[in-house]
C-alpha cells in the first residue's frame, strides 16, 4: 500500500484536484532531481520525507534509483500544504500512518485535519488583527506627511 491509498469511494491525496502533471499516468516515472525541480523541495528533503515515513514506498529502478509517480507528486503537493498550515511533521507522519492503516481510520484523520483547520483559522484571525494594525500605522504616516511635526508614534 502507498501513502496515497485509494479507497473504493475516494482517493486520499491532495485536497484539490491534481494539477496537470508533466507526464501522463503510465509514463510518470520521475527522478528525485526532476521531483525537486517540479515541487521546489530539495532532494535532501525528499529523502528525509521517505526516511521518516512521510513518503514511504517510493518505487525504485533496477539500479536502485528512486522513481516517483504522479500520485507521489499529488501527495507531495498535499504535504506542502500541510507544512504551510504549520502542522508539525510528527502529525503529518501520523496522518500518513493512518492512511496506510486503512479506511477504519477516517475519523481520526478527519479529527487531525479539523484540529489543523482550527489552528489555521486562529492564525488567520491573528494575521488579520496584525494587518489592521499595519494599515492603521500606514494611514497614520501617510496623513502625518502633510501635517506639521508633532510627537511620533
Amino acid at each position: 500500500m502507498t501513502v496515497m491509498e485509494t479507497t473504493s469511494t475516494r482517493a486520499d491525496i491532495c485536497a484539490s484536484a491534481p494539477s496537470a502533471h508533466p507526464r501522463p499516468d503510465g509514463q510518470d516515472r520521475y527522478t528525485i532531481s526532476e521531483v525537486a525541480a517540479v515541487t521546489g523541495l530539495t532532494a535532501h528533503t525528499l529523502r528525509w520525507y521517505e526516511r521518516i515515513g512521510l513518503m514511504p514506498h517510493v518505487d525504485r529502478s533496477h539500479t536502485g534509483q528512486r522513481r516517483f509517480s504522479n500520485r507521489d507528486l499529488d501527495w507531495l503537493a498535499f504535504v506542502t500544504k500541510l507544512r504551510l498550515t504549520g502542522m508539525p511533521v510528527a502529525h503529518m507522519v501520523r496522518y500518513a500512518e493512518l492512511i496506510r492503516e486503512g479506511d477504519h481510520t477516517f475519523e481520526e484523520r478527519q479529527e487531525l485535519l479539523e484540529a489543523t483547520r482550527r489552528d489555521v483559522k486562529t492564525r488567520i484571525a491573528e494575521l488579520q488583527d496584525t494587518l489592521a494594525v499595519l494599515d492603521y500605522k500606514i494611514d497614520f504616516y501617510a496623513g502625518a506627511r502633510g501635517a506639521p511635526e508633532g510627537p511620533s508614534a
